[in-house]
């Protein structure tokens, strides 16, 4: 697991280095130069936002992309935002984070048993990533799950994520019918027999969330499943070897 984890460092590395996206990249920088005036002090992080958490981690959980003034400024995924308060207060909750809040990336919060990416690592004009942007970003979260080997769950916040996740499975050759997955939040998929259980929600952003169409209760449902998901595994894995 050491050699797994020094691996997903080193990606991470190649991932804060990445300038594949012209326009992602200005917008980043010009974000960083300009700030939000409550955050005037803040020196901005302005670069790709690296993904963060257990390198033995059996929960994955696949994000958009960072906030223009939230990851992009703070340098840690859904850190520094109201987005990011609302995961990590159900993650919090169901025992994959060490406290219900982030707001900065030496903040002391640490993930359990879970690990964060996004679909793509640069912050998007408007939240709109393109979607040769997606692709270029593509190989990141590729690479990331094949690096977590003890996956047993993918949480996938948004359709953005969704999409990206079943798209890779179908590049592996791993997917018959991709029209046999349909987005909802809250649902969940058997993608493989061999593969981790695909679970659906909607994306904490402020729109989202302002207008109740997820709460606090709906988010905190899909990783306390995903908790019942993991702890159900490790008995069925205890018993195989007790037998």
């Amino acid at each position: 697991m050491q050699q797994a984890g020094s691996a997903l460092a080193d990606l991470q590395r190649k991932v804060v280095a990445c300038r594949r996206c012209p326009r992602l990249r200005e917008h980043c920088l010009a974000v960083a130069a300009e700030k939000r005036r409550a955050y005037r002090e803040w020196d901005y992080w302005g670069l790709p936002v690296p993904a963060f958490g257990d390198p033995a981690a059996e929960l994955l959980i696949v994000g958009l992309a960072p906030a223009a003034h939230g990851a992009n400024r703070t340098g840690r995924m859904f850190t520094g935002d109201r987005s990011g308060d609302f995961l990590y207060r159900a993650l919090h909750a169901t025992g994959f984070a060490s406290q219900p809040h982030s707001r900065s990336r030496d903040d002391g919060l640490r993930l359990t048993n879970a690990y964060i990416t996004a679909a793509v690592r640069c912050a998007p004009p408007a939240n709109k990533p393109l979607r040769e942007e997606i692709a270029a970003c593509r190989g990141y979260v590729e690479k990331e799950l094949a690096l977590l080997e003890n996956l047993k769950v993918v949480v996938v916040l948004g359709r953005i994520a969704f999409d990206l996740y079943l798209s890779i499975l179908r590049g592996q050759g791993r997917l018959k019918r991709r029209a046999d997955f349909l987005f909802a939040h809250g649902r969940e998929h058997t993608t493989a027999p061999d593969l981790p259980l695909l679970m659906s929600s909607y994306h904490p952003s402020q729109q989202n969330t302002s207008t109740g169409r997820l709460t606090d209760a709906m988010l905190r449902s899909v990783f306390e499943r995903a908790r019942q998901r993991l702890e159900w595994d490790a008995r069925r894995r205890r018993a195989e070897s007790a037998g």
